[in-house]
């Protein structure tokens, strides 16, 4: 009998223990992240139901949305929250209590809501403000058609919690449905099953049936109509631009075959890419789905569609396996480029592949320059704490990250890397990923598996670039150095040889004028090839910037660069020119541009231009 009491008394350590590990190994699910007031080990959101009005008069989105939850009988769940009036927060259809936290200025007020042991669904009730971040509101001027307003969302990094509050952090992943009301004369779209034509009550529902991080829920609302390519893929705009947008972006279907090809199946099940008015911030934004574009990149000659290619392969690094906090965003972006290459290499050649390649690796030399005085931003792995994630979205994660997976790549060779990839997407599906875990993913799955040695650490956590990095080479790129080089010498060019040229030429070209090239120089070039009137936005950009840094003012050029940072709202380009206008010691008229420019900006993009200004309004 004794014998039995101890017995069972060690029964029942052991089933505590395993019970204590089993709820240690369900708090560890998640990893601390400093971007969000969130505590998911405690109380998560795992579904999302949207219910809103969109009101352009006051300029508000207004409604309710619902999360069904999951926890371990925590007493509360936290939100972030930033910029919305909280009208009123239900669980399970009672009232409950609710308070703000604090308010910090990058992060927005931790919204913390009191629960019930049992409680599966909770109900906010609120509005935007005028101060939310994440919409802007557009007039009908501000828009293609200039008929009707037009809002868009843009949620990366952390701006989705001012315009639904929500679990603000990319390692959180939530299925949702919602029902949005606008204007009779709009239509809407989200990052979800959408319309492809206009409802007549205005009313439009949506559902995303794959889990997806929040800052990958997008909508637009505007005049705007749907034109297939394949049945996977299609494309909205304004009416005035859709026949361009169409014409301009029709290899994406077998843009997505070869993606396919290349990584397996594309598991969003449609790709739509929308065309948005000039204002929109970036190049693109991977929203699942539908993608999000600037008109900069409608060249008539689809020569700057890689951007399509970067944002589809988007669909498998950072929607599919996502990084698991800001710090590792490299992991999302390093792998975008790497395969947007590998899918320009599969439909237009090496050359063509290898022209971006070396443009990227250009974007980086001048990136790492710019950090000198702080190596420790040249790192893969960042530390942003404490510094809104936005500081770390630059050519480092981007480009850096990509000439190291193209370095291991020649390193393990092709074949053997393009298994790696593969089953790392596959095997990662739908979850999220932190650079640590990564590199241990690595160093077991290709590294040690192939006896191979790679100093993996030295890229990822150490400043500039390791020595043993990949040599990218370019013929045609060389013929272009050259022919610099004999016009310095000569001031005359072979125009002849320049009528095959690529965007990425051009842009080569433009790009490494040499500084000690004359203001009479750049006059010869500009009267043979036009370039202040350049209609490819990417060679007038790096035109622009030339003739800044040159002090040239004839062919009308002054009145070109300020219509371009009136009109253009992507914060590369418009950085670009301001910075060359504040190195140029022209502060003040960059100043004086900017103040008429920045309504025209994106919130995002006038935040960047602020600082790099000193604009305090």
């Amino acid at each position: 009998m004794k014998n039995s009491i101890y017995l069972l008394l060690f029964s029942i350590l052991i089933l505590s223990s395993c019970t204590t590990k089993q709820k240690e190994e369900v708090s560890a699910k998640y990893v601390e992240e400093f971007h969000s007031f969130a505590q998911p080990n405690k109380a998560v959101i795992k579904h999302m139901d949207l219910d809103v009005i969109v009101d352009f008069d006051k300029q508000i989105i207004k409604g309710k949305v619902s999360y069904q939850i999951e926890h371990q009988e925590a007493n509360e769940i936290i939100l972030d929250s930033k910029f919305l009036n909280i009208e009123k927060v239900a669980i399970d259809g009672a009232p409950t209590t609710f308070h703000l936290g604090r308010m910090d200025q990058q992060l927005g007020q931790a919204l913390h809501i009191k629960l019930k042991p049992k409680t599966k669904a909770i109900t906010i009730y609120y509005e935007t403000t005028n101060q939310t971040e994440a919409l802007q509101w557009l007039s009908p001027q501000q828009t293609a058609d200039k008929t009707h307003p037009f809002l868009l969302t843009q949620g990366q990094a952390i701006l989705t919690r001012t315009w639904i509050p929500i679990q603000d952090s990319p390692q959180l992943r939530v299925t949702y449905n919602a029902k949005v009301q606008v204007p009779n004369a709009l239509m809407a779209v989200m990052s979800a099953e959408n319309p492809k034509e206009r409802a007549i009550d205005g009313i439009y529902n949506f559902k995303m049936r794959q889990a997806i991080s929040p800052y990958l829920i997008a909508l637009a609302v505007g005049d705007i109509a749907y034109k297939s390519i394949s049945p996977q893929t299609g494309v909205y705009a304004e009416k005035s631009m859709l026949e361009k947008v169409h014409y301009e972006f029709a290899d994406m279907d077998k843009m997505l075959k070869a993606a396919e090809n290349l990584y397996g199946t594309y598991a969003w099940d449609q790709f739509d890419v929308i065309v948005l008015p000039p204002s929109f911030p970036f190049g693109g934004m991977e929203n699942p789905r539908l993608t999000f574009a600037t008109p900069t990149v409608i060249a008539g000659d689809r020569s700057l569609t890689s951007l399509v290619a970067h944002e589809l392969a988007h669909s498998w690094s950072g929607n599919l396996v996502t990084n698991a906090t800001w710090d590792d965003f490299w992991l999302n972006e390093g792998f975008t480029v790497y395969f947007e290459m590998r899918i320009m290499e599969a439909l237009y050649g090496k050359d063509r592949a290898n022209m971006l390649a070396l443009i990227s690796q250009q974007d980086l030399a001048e990136e790492i320059e710019g950090f000198k005085e702080e190596p420790e931003k040249t790192h893969l792995k960042l530390n942003l704490k404490g510094h809104n994630p936005d500081d770390g979205m630059n050519s480092i994660a981007y480009d850096k990250g990509y000439l190291f997976l193209r370095t291991l790549e020649e390193k393990v060779g092709r074949e053997k890397f393009d298994q790696f990839l593969k089953t790392y997407f596959e095997k990662h599906a739908f979850s999220t990923m932190y650079t640590e875990k990564f590199i241990a993913y690595l160093n077991k799955e290709l590294l040690e598996k192939h006896q191979v040695t790679f100093n993996t650490e030295e890229w990822i956590y150490q400043a500039g670039i390791p020595s043993n990095k990949a040599i990218i080479e370019s013929d045609k790129f060389q013929i272009v150095e050259q022919m610099l080089v004999d016009f310095m010498k000569t001031n005359t060019i072979n125009e002849s040889l320049t009528k095959a040229w690529t965007t990425q030429e051009w842009v080569h070209f433009v790009r490494n004028i040499p500084k000690e090239m004359t203001t009479k120089q750049i006059a010869i070039l500009d009267k043979k090839f036009d370039l202040s009137h350049a209609k490819n936005s990417y060679i007038a950009m790096v035109w622009y910037d030339q003739c800044i840094r040159h002090n040239y003012h004839e062919n009308g050029i002054d009145q070109q660069i300020e219509t371009f940072l009136m009109t253009v709202g992507r914060r590369w380009y418009v950085s670009t020119i301001y910075t060359a206008l504040k190195e140029s010691e022209q502060q003040d008229k960059a100043l004086e541009i900017y103040k008429k420019a920045r309504p025209n900006y994106h919130m995002v993009t006038a935040n960047s231009i602020d600082k790099l200004l000193g604009y305090k309004g």
